[in-house]
């Protein structure tokens, strides 16, 4: 299958098993399909709801999970996206993709490729990219906070504002050269700005 943006994606997305707990992403226009092979059921949007996961292939059961079901656009990525919080062993986490994988329509996701969508989708700004990854690969506190900043936008607002007052200012410049004649040009507002 080839590894487009229309592919719907999973991944696990919390630390290796085994673990108390494994959260399992997908993302994409699959993501309803593949949630309601797995769970029987569609959840109300944006709430946790238990229900035993099973094997779309046999009916075998695979874990009792949380299902949170999030329609897009108002995602992380930008697309509709199912999180599925199973215990965290290794035979549940490989179960519970193996039958992913087993549908068609969902492939394993590449490293990054969930930030990737969230950019293509205007989700996260280049900043924001780059901040989230220094947040993952951060080792101190002060890289922490900083990462941290600027994966929440922080940096990019600052750019923003800044971006807004050039705009302000270039446009009084010209109206100040281009229109100084006039009345309905203040000089003394563009000299004082």
């Amino acid at each position: 299958m080839s590894k487009g943006q229309d592919d719907s994606i999973f991944a696990l997305s919390s630390g290796a098993p085994p673990a108390g707990i494994a959260v399992i992403r997908i993302s994409g226009p699959r993501a309803r399909s593949a949630l309601e092979a797995l769970a029987r059921r569609i959840p109300t949007p944006r709430t946790a709801s238990l229900a035993l996961l099973k094997d779309p292939r046999d009916g075998s059961p695979l874990d009792r999970a949380l299902l949170l079901w999030l329609p897009g656009p108002a995602t992380v990525t930008g697309e509709d996206m199912v999180e599925l919080h199973c215990h965290g062993g290794r035979a549940i986490v490989a179960a519970v993709e193996d039958a992913l994988a087993a549908m068609p329509g969902l492939r394993r996701a590449q490293a990054g490729e969930f930030t990737r969508r969230a950019f293509a989708h205007g989700r996260m700004d280049l900043n924001a990219v780059e901040g989230l990854s220094d947040l993952l690969s951060a080792e101190t506190q002060g890289q922490r906070r900083a990462a941290l900043l600027m994966a929440e936008g922080h940096f990019s607002r600052r750019i923003n504002g800044w971006r807004n007052e050039l705009l302000t200012l270039s446009a009084m410049a010209e109206a100040a050269l281009d229109f100084s004649d006039e009345d309905d040009v203040p000089d003394d507002a563009i000299e004082a700005r």
